[in-house]
């Protein structure tokens, strides 16, 4: 065994089997030949069906130098709230903490609690708070946000956060069953979350 794995060990890594990172691989799109002949073969009077990548847009290149800007797409599943807006910074409520993303950040993929996503731009800074969803951040400072429910900060009413900070208080403390209990739970957290962003 030991024989074995020295020896898997020792071969050298063939450049045919190695991956290119995301980053390496064309920015154009490329039609999938492959599934198009196969389709042509099994029903050549119907044209074959569009795939995701024939609705999206090329990925632009990495640039050689970090830009100025950090682009920014910010969506929720009914709106779009930015679409390629250019911004100095965002900070963003990653489940590990707060991380800032500047232009020429590492590729990175992130899951999103609920809090303050802060949009920097100038001396300006705008506020959403958001419930949970993902950061995408691309090596080509693009940075993708998608949330499940985003509200500007400004529009919140804090006596409504206090309120029901209270009421999910309440039922947790009268809950019976796990899943009232994770309900409660779940409602504290957001409202939580809620109440510190309005005072903080």
């Amino acid at each position: 065994m030991l024989r074995r794995a020295s020896g898997l060990l020792a071969r050298p890594i063939l450049a045919a089997r190695a991956r290119t990172f995301s980053t390496d691989l064309p920015a154009a799109q490329s039609a999938d030949a492959t599934f198009v002949e196969a389709w042509k073969k099994v029903i050549p009077n119907m044209d074959p069906p569009k795939t995701p990548l024939s609705f999206m847009q090329p990925r632009p290149p990495t640039p050689s130098s970090i830009p100025s800007k950090l682009t920014v797409n910010f969506v929720l599943p009914y709106a779009s709230e930015l679409a390629t807006k250019e911004v100095d910074m965002v900070i963003v409520p990653a489940t590990t903490g707060q991380m800032g993303v500047l232009p020429g950040h590492v590729a990175t993929i992130s899951e999103l609690k609920p809090g303050v996503l802060s949009v920097h731009e100038g001396s300006e800074v705008t506020k959403y708070f958001i419930s949970s969803g993902f950061v995408f951040i691309h090596a080509n400072s693009f940075a993708d946000i998608i949330a499940v429910e985003a509200v500007p900060l400004d529009r919140i009413d804090a006596n409504l956060v206090q309120k029901g900070l209270a009421e999910f208080t309440q039922k947790l403390s009268s809950a019976t069953t796990d899943l009232e209990k994770a309900e409660a739970q779940i409602g504290i957290d957001v409202h939580s979350a809620l109440n510190s962003a309005l005072t903080g």
